[in-house]
Parts: structure tokens; C-alpha cells; sequence
């Protein structure tokens, strides 16, 4: 999908705007000494307990996340059919009720829910955690499976992505690919808000981070992809931070340079938004900042067929 316009689901059921006023704003009311994870959910996809059964689950999106864009774009790369797993995104409002569906982004089509809220408490009566997307609903057992985007991309991408014909997460490359997001994971994707903090903590974060930039580019100088020559759920989990980077996190300048300043990374990033599938799963109206270049993004890439096309 490349616009806010839903499927026509036969659901037109949806929640009331968005209004702090009435409803607070969003909070976990999880206590510091609650020791449960933040993401309370973490089913396994090809488990015994929730076997890959083509038809039997829905992911629930949002066009706006991060960590949600890891999980559609492994599913639009891989082409995985809706029909096998099928998404909806909640609305980008939020309030203290969390997570709702709304125009345009469209209602539930599985269970007809007004809040995401109402998928949690489903599956755990008085419910109390962090209500989040991307969240993978089992229509069998009625619950949720996972909120654990750090393993649920991976499942998608082993399970249905690999019988769909394109192997995002390969054997051969699986270690590498877990190194990768071991580094990535603290220092890029949640690097980034960290770098916006204030102090002495938003400083060593911002300094980390144009480290962990600067890498990337020497490492893309001579390699077309993040692990080996394909494409794999490394590159999925670095594009989605990279695409809100200039567009969102950065907008004002205050993180460093912009990632033209980096030209391998910069060429990589454009190749892999450029991708069809990723192209697909992002929305920028959803996340930019209104003064946003994201025409930049068009520009074409070196790294054609998976093969750098430059001189060396």
C-alpha cells in the first residue's frame, strides 16, 4: 500500500478522535519494580504452539513505526501473500486509550476492535502493559501471539517468507545477521532517540551514533548489502531507522550530519527504499517532518541487481 486508503473491509466500526483532554495521554502503568518485560507478549511464530498456518494470523501495523515496518516490509519483500497473513495499521493519533482505528487508515478487519487495547485484554484479562505495534493476532486461538518485534521479524521472515520464495533470514547468514542487529539494534535503531535526549547521556549517544554512521559507510563501500550480497532482514531492520533519520529524528540537524554526508550509506539506503516491497510498506506523510525532502529517496542508486555498479 502507498497511501493511508485501507482495503475495503466489510468493518466500519472506529474509535472516537483522539482527544488528551478527555482521555489523558498514553502511559504504561507498569511500576520500576514490576519485573516483566515491557513487551509482555513473545509467542514464536513455528512453534508447536503457533504452527506457520497459511490464514491463521494477522498482523496489526501502523504505518507511522519503526518497529512495525520490520515486519510488513519482510512480508512485501518476501511476498508473502495477504491471504496467508493479512495487515491492517491502527490510526497515528494516539491518547490515553492507546493505539485505535480510525479514517483513513481503516478498522479492524478481524475482530472488529475499536482500540488495539481490546486485542490485549482478550488475551489477558485487566491487561496493564505496553499496547504496541506491530502485534501478530492468532484468529485460531483468539490472542495475541507477539509484540516482540525484535524476534517477530525474524519468524515471519523464516516461516512464511521462506516458503514464499525469498529467504530473508538464510542458515548460511543467520549468525551474521544476529551480529548485525547485536550492534545495530542499541547503537542505530534505538541510538537515534537516545541521541535526542539532553545532557551528558544525549551527548555520548549523539557521538556514538555518527560512530556507528561512519562504520556503516566504510563497511557499504565495498559490500552492496549489510551481510554477504543479498538482501536480508539486516538491511529491513537498518532502512527503517535510516528512511525517519533526514525525514523525522534529524529533521532539525541537531543529531549531525545528514546521511548524504555519508555517500555509500546514503547510495545503500536508497537502493534498499527502492526495493518494491520496502517501497511499499512506507508512508512518509505518516512520520515526516512537513518540511522533509523525501523526493531524495527517488534519486537513483549504484547498487543495481545486487551488484555495486561503480568503479572500486
Amino acid at each position: 500500500m502507498s497511501s493511508f486508503a485501507s482495503p475495503a473491509y466489510a468493518s466500519s466500526t472506529y474509535a472516537s478522535p483522539a482527544d488528551t483532554s478527555v482521555h489523558g495521554t498514553y502511559r504504561v502503568p507498569q511500576k520500576p519494580d514490576d519485573p516483566r518485560p515491557l513487551l509482555r507478549f513473545d509467542g514464536r511464530l513455528g512453534s508447536p504452539e503457533f504452527p506457520a498456518i497459511p490464514g491463521r494470523y494477522h498482523l496489526y501495523s501502523g504505518w507511522f513505526c519503526p518497529w512495525a515496518q520490520r515486519s510488513t516490509a519482510v512480508l512485501a519483500v518476501a511476498g508473502v501473500d495477504p491471504s496467508v497473513v493479512s495487515v491492517s495499521s491502527v490510526h497515528g493519533d494516539r491518547d490515553g486509550r492507546g493505539w485505535a482505528f480510525r479514517e483513513p487508515t481503516g478498522a479492524d478487519p478481524v475482530n472488529d476492535f475499536t482500540l488495539l487495547r481490546q486485542a490485549y485484554e482478550a488475551t489477558e484479562a485487566g491487561f496493564d502493559g505496553h499496547v504496541s505495534t506491530p502485534t501478530l493476532w492468532d484468529r485460531e486461538g483468539g490472542r495475541v501471539v507477539s509484540n516482540t518485534y525484535a524476534h517477530l521479524d525474524r519468524d515471519l521472515a523464516s516461516t512464511f517468507g521462506a516458503e514464499a520464495g525469498r529467504d530473508l533470514y538464510p542458515v548460511a547468514l543467520r549468525r551474521a545477521i544476529d551480529d548485525a542487529e547485536a550492534w545495530l539494534h542499541p547503537a542505530l535503531n534505538q541510538g537515534v532517540g537516545a541521541a535526542r535526549a539532553d545532557g551528558a547521556a544525549g551527548e555520548v549517544a549523539r557521538v556514538r551514533l555518527v560512530e556507528t554512521l561512519t562504520a556503516l559507510n566504510e563497511q557499504l563501500g565495498d559490500s552492496t548489502y549489510l551481510v554477504g550480497d543479498q538482501l536480508t532482514i539486516a538491511d529491513l531492520r537498518v532502512i527503517v531507522t535510516l528512511l525517519r533519520f533526514d525525514t523525522q529524528a534529524n529533521a532539525d540537524g541537531a543529531l549531525g550530519p545528514t546521511l548524504q554526508a555519508y555517500s555509500h550509506l546514503w547510495d545503500y539506503a536508497r537502493a534498499v527504499y527502492q526495493e518494491p516491497g520496502v517501497r511499499a510498506t512506507t508512508l512518509f506523510e505518516a512520520f515526516a517532518a512537513p518540511e522533509a525532502d523525501v523526493a531524495q529517496w527517488d534519486r537513483p542508486s549504484e547498487r543495481i541487481g545486487g551488484r555495486l555498479t561503480r568503479s572500486r
